[in-house]
């Protein structure tokens, strides 16, 4: 019985390294991603520092069961859908970069322009047509070029 036992100890070490490996690496840009999606600035972010913790703490709880799958494309998805569970709260901008965005326009910029997901994966996370996808990454790219034209206008100056 012991020898089972410091087996599966043993198992759960190495389980626990390779996610500290996987967090070590990632958690940076997954931090920026989620930055980027609550509209923070990246020394002031408490939403985006909750995200993030929310979604590895998913992947953690799951790791054992994704041995064939990219972990962090599995993060990126947990906290893409975190977010979009939890829009209504980042409506308004905290003076980040994509503040003159909508939810929904953030999280479209961020996983097509900032991560390089398919059109076809965002809309299928999103449950949008590709064509609304394309249309809402437009817009929000409309919106960002006036933003930059006219920094004080934001949202209302654009529509």
């Amino acid at each position: 019985m012991t020898g089972r036992r410091s087996g599966r100890d043993v198992q759960h070490a190495y389980r626990a390294r390779e996610f500290e490996a996987f967090v070590a690496g990632a958690a940076g840009r997954l931090l920026h991603a989620a930055t980027l999606l609550t509209a923070e600035t990246r020394t002031r972010n408490p939403h985006a520092q909750a995200l993030l913790t929310g979604a590895l703490a998913h992947t953690y709880a799951v790791w054992d069961r994704t041995r064939h799958e990219d972990p962090y494309e599995l993060t990126r998805r947990e906290l893409a859908a975190r977010f979009a569970r939890t829009a209504r709260r980042h409506h308004g901008g905290h003076g980040g970069v994509l503040s003159a965005l909508t939810p929904r326009e953030r999280l479209v910029v961020v996983l097509r322009l900032y991560e390089g997901v398919a059109e076809e994966q965002v809309a299928a996370l999103l449950g949008l047509s590709e064509a609304r996808v394309r249309a809402v990454r437009a817009r929000a790219v409309a919106t960002l070029r006036a933003a930059a034209r006219h920094p004080s206008g934001g949202r209302g100056s654009a529509a």
